[in-house]
């Protein structure tokens, strides 16, 4: 498939709108009907995770090389944005796809990604990104997880939190110090660990507002060894590796936003047809005109910034990181502000799980909050503006 790094921002080639048709017909008929019951029983979707490894979604962020399509972001993007209309604990599975290799694809060695890429390309692994910590969370420069090294090995102790994928995932890419010498923020290295590896454990479940498809739980690290081939890039560098993960790795959390947004107006606009007071369709009355149009608005002015960002991102812009955190912080808003006006709109419908609009505004609100909070991308912005562009 032709690849987007070379084109304007703005234009999508007929390549990718096929295969986003394609993905739409896949969500309409296989994962729309699951929606509901996968927020109701919190449970990891393995057959739509099949599904979607069937259809080579997870190959998306990969270059041909490895066994990728070599699409790049803007596909990727477009790929979660129409999961996400239907279900965005399924859309999650494609953007910590992105997101648990991006580090290796960035930083690891040629050995790594030829043994490694490939397997997550086709679907066969999953992986997971772990950084977060109780105590370093928007702050990740604070973390007390260590790394120690024993001759050949590496000996990990800590732990992590709030990490997506937790106890289904194959492989993790864990941040660790290890060198405390060197100060906050420095001195941290990343590494590959299966999750095979004795003195790894993955604790309960966490019970969540949203997002229930998708296990976020604890990791703990007791003495766990590793080679020194599982090492990712150079040692003292990860913390380099992690935000430049994250610079392009939002992209996926404005994406699911995006999709969550879009699938609640797309679904009142439905109802509002449908719908009948005072012998009329309630899209007959201005008031439910002017809260639909001030719904579609924002949202499409969200897309624009997203596929700008990620055709930014795949070009290797200097401004990528700045672009990808607006992207990720007004998807992101932009989503709460309209799955909120959604449920007004049905009503005491909207407030009742029979209706998919509730479970669009809980799954909404960690959009604002993972893959960095909405403050730390005003952070990173502002930064930008006054900085230059990084």
């Amino acid at each position: 498939m032709m690849s987007a790094a070379s084109l304007d921002a703005y234009d999508i080639p007929p390549e990718f709108d096929d295969f986003r048709e394609t993905i739409s017909q896949i969500v309409r008929e296989q994962i729309a009907p699951r929606a509901g019951a996968i927020d109701a029983a919190g449970e990891y979707p393995w057959d739509i995770r099949k599904l979607f490894a069937d259809h080579d979604l997870f190959a998306l962020p990969f270059d041909e090389r490895h066994g990728g399509t070599g699409t790049g972001h803007l596909m990727l993007v477009i790929a979660i944005e129409e999961i996400a209309k239907a279900c965005a604990s399924c859309a999650l599975m494609l953007a910590v796809h992105d997101l648990g290799s991006l580090p290796i694809r960035l930083a690891g060695s040629e050995e790594m990604k030829e043994s490694v890429l490939p397997r997550l390309a086709s679907g066969e692994w999953v992986p997971a990104f772990a950084l977060s910590e109780p105590e370093a969370g928007s702050d990740p420069g604070g973390m007390k997880t260590r790394a120690v090294k024993e001759g050949d090995e590496w000996v990990l102790n800590g732990s992590k939190n709030w990490i997506s994928q937790a106890g289904v995932a194959d492989v993790y890419v864990v941040f660790a110090v290890t060198d405390p010498e060197q100060g906050h923020s420095r001195g941290i290295s990343a590494f590959l660990l299966e999750s095979d590896r004795p003195g790894f454990s993955v604790g309960r479940p966490e019970h969540k507002l949203g997002i229930k498809g998708s296990p976020t739980a604890a990791l703990s690290f007791n003495d766990v060894r590793l080679p020194a081939r599982n090492l990712i890039g150079v040692a003292g560098r990860g913390f380099g590796v992690a935000m430049a993960t994250l610079d392009r790795s939002r992209l996926g959390i404005a994406a699911q936003a995006l999709g969550i947004a879009q699938g609640a107006i797309d679904y009142a606009v439905d109802y509002a047809r449908e719908r009948e007071q005072f012998g009329r369709p309630i899209a007959d009355f201005q008031g439910i005109q002017f809260k639909l149009a001030d719904m579609q608005t924002p949202t499409a002015a969200a897309r624009e910034l997203l596929y700008k960002a990620a055709a930014k991102t795949d070009r290797g812009d200097d401004d990528l990181g700045r672009y990808s955190a607006m992207a990720k912080l007004f998807c992101s808003d932009t989503a709460m502000a309209v799955t909120v006006e959604a449920v007004q709109v049905l009503g005491g419908y909207g407030y009742v799980n029979e209706y998919p609009v509730e479970r669009m505004l809980r799954d909404a609100k960690i959009t604002q909050i993972y893959e960095g909070t909405n403050e730390i991308q005003r952070l990173v912005i502002s930064r930008a503006m006054v900085q230059g562009s990084r």
